[in-house]
């Protein structure tokens, strides 16, 4: 077993979406860049340039660099704002606001650090969707903290011991750049072979 000092903010993100995709990426180092990808890419390079400001009462700070020793967490953020003496993290995306939560368990990440670096109660984020122009707001709930804190010790226990996820197909496989890598289809059907094949050899 391998000793992980800190996991990446992002692989939180990768694993909400889909436990093998976050093991293919972190684990086994394979990424093939798509569309969406590249997007989101291009996106990032323009807002991780380091800078601050202040527009009207918000002060804003971009490419920080956050961390968490009781979570070791490490990560870049993309925005960090401040208003009445409160932080909050911005994370931007890609396109719009998808069916899924797994953006919003790195907002909670990068709060879950923010706290530990200023000593502050956060109590909100924001993911700022390019496509739509758009801001989602994420209310970092007790319920959401529990559930970042349960992936943090998956992705943990993923990254020490190297254990493959099996590919499990669903909708969200079509738009993912490791789609003809994983084969999940494929996958899944082979699994049903073995266990059709298991249960004649024991009849």
């Amino acid at each position: 077993m391998e000793t992980i000092d800190y996991i990446p903010i992002s692989s939180l993100n990768h694993f909400a979406y889909c436990p093998h995709r976050c093991w293919r990426m972190f684990c086994a180092g394979e990424f093939v860049d798509n569309q969406y990808t590249i997007e989101g890419t291009s996106l990032h390079d323009r807002v991780h340039n380091f800078g601050e400001q202040n527009r009207e009462e918000t002060w804003q700070v971009r490419a920080v660099w956050l961390k968490s020793e009781r979570y070791k967490l490490i990560g870049k953020s993309d925005l960090i704002e401040s208003q009445s003496g409160e932080f909050y993290p911005v994370e931007y995306k890609r396109g719009r606001k998808g069916e899924w939560d797994n953006d919003e368990m790195q907002v909670v990440a990068q709060a879950l650090c923010l706290e530990e670096m200023t000593g502050k109660t956060v109590t909100k984020g924001y993911i700022y969707y390019a496509q739509s122009h758009q801001r989602q707001l994420v209310e970092i709930s007790s319920i959401l903290r529990e559930q970042v804190i349960n992936i943090i010790d998956q992705v943990f226990n993923l990254f020490e011991t190297g254990h493959q996820p099996l590919a499990n197909y669903q909708k969200r496989c079509q738009g993912c750049s490791l789609y003809e890598s994983c084969l999940p289809k494929i996958a899944a059907k082979v699994s049903r072979y073995q266990e059709d094949e298991q249960l004649q050899n024991s009849a």
